[in-house]
């Protein structure tokens, strides 16, 4: 039985660069991007045009890529100028597309504490801060951080169109189209699966309310199936993807994932992450 591997990354030629992994530079919040205000390159109120009809892939010329899916092995064979996308499962684009770059305020837990009051912002978790190295989790083979470039996609990837954008979802991975293959995004808030990628996690947001969280991702379910939707404050995980970094402010070191801040905690003795609620301080 062969063994499912991680795909290597394209190398990029000079004629033909490929977006690189890069860490996220060490800054302070901005204004914009914090509490429950929506960044700039947030997408509001897109509908959703879903394309299942006949879609293809022009792969020629690319190397060929294998994706595991459980302990299956997907060959990707290039010597066909076409792969065919899967369409016989659907994901639906909500018509509130927003970026991930927002964190949603838990208006039914009072802070036990208060705020940590740094630079201007006021930074609300309630669990006390516990430092641990930051160490980046591995979700598998199918798995790929924010930045990833593969040149061919499995024929389990499907397809879909937000107004003149196409996103490809495959296993809890969302991809767009680059110059000579396929980039890992973020996750659109608004997106809807029908099934959750395996090892996805239940976490808490309060007494009545569970999260699914995979990849750093997080979903909620819903009628239609399981829809990507913003951080809620004060929701804990485990682990953290590749591609954060640690911030040091004043007396707390935090990580940073994309425009989320997380608290390094210790939960029942076990090392945490809790999303932290960021907003402008109003005393300054």
């Amino acid at each position: 039985m062969l063994l499912a591997q991680r795909p290597a990354v394209n190398r990029p030629t000079p004629s033909r660069s490929a977006p690189s992994r890069q860490m996220p530079s060490k800054q302070m919040p901005s204004k914009s991007g914090l509490g429950n205000k929506v960044g700039n390159n947030s997408a509001s109120d897109r509908k959703a045009n879903i394309s299942n009809s006949g879609n293809k892939i022009n792969n020629s010329g690319n190397k060929t890529n294998n994706f595991g899916s459980g302990n299956k092995k997907t060959n990707i064979d290039n010597s066909r100028k076409n792969i065919n996308i899967d369409n016989s499962t659907n994901v639906n684009i909500g018509s509130n597309n927003r970026g991930n770059n927002v964190v949603r305020r838990n208006n039914f837990r009072p802070y036990p504490r208060p705020p940590y009051v740094y630079g201007g912002f006021r930074y609300r978790c309630y669990n006390p801060f516990f430092y641990h190295p930051y160490t980046p989790f591995f979700w598998g083979p199918v798995w790929h951080p924010w930045g990833f470039f593969v040149a061919a996609l499995a024929t389990t990837a499907i397809i879909v169109s937000i107004e003149n954008q196409q996103y490809h979802y495959d296993q809890g991975v969302y991809y767009v189209q680059s110059n000579g293959g396929y980039t890992v995004v973020q996750a659109p808030v608004g997106a809807t699966i029908t099934t959750l990628p395996p090892k996805s996690e239940t976490v808490i947001v309060n007494e009545t309310v569970n999260n699914y969280y995979y990849g750093g991702t997080f979903y909620e379910k819903g009628e239609k199936g399981y829809t990507v939707v913003p951080p809620t404050a004060g929701t804990i995980v485990e682990h953290l993807p590749e591609g954060g970094k640690e911030v040091k402010l004043g007396d707390i070191t935090y990580v940073k994932v994309g425009d989320i801040y997380y608290q390094p905690i210790q939960k029942d003795g076990k090392n945490m992450y809790e999303v932290v609620d960021v907003e402008e301080d109003d005393k300054k």
